[in-house]
C-alpha cells in the first residue's frame, strides 16, 4: 500500500512535471513513477539558461 510519505512531493504523485511553457516530461527525482519508496534517492541536476529553460 502507498502512503502519502511514499508520495513523491515533488511532482505530487503524478510522475509528471511541466514548466511555465506547458512542455511536460518525467519527474527527475521519483523518475516518472509517482512514489519514492528508496531513501537516498538523487535527483539529476539539469543546465537551465537565464529563462530556465533545460538545456539539452
Amino acid at each position: 500500500m502507498i502512503t502519502r510519505e511514499d508520495t513523491c512531493k515533488a511532482c505530487e504523485g503524478t510522475g509528471m512535471l511541466s514548466d511555465d511553457e506547458g512542455w511536460q516530461y518525467k519527474c527527475s527525482v521519483c523518475h516518472g513513477e509517482g512514489v519514492v519508496l528508496e531513501t537516498g534517492q538523487s535527483a539529476k541536476v539539469m543546465s537551465v539558461d537565464e529563462n530556465n529553460r533545460l538545456l539539452d
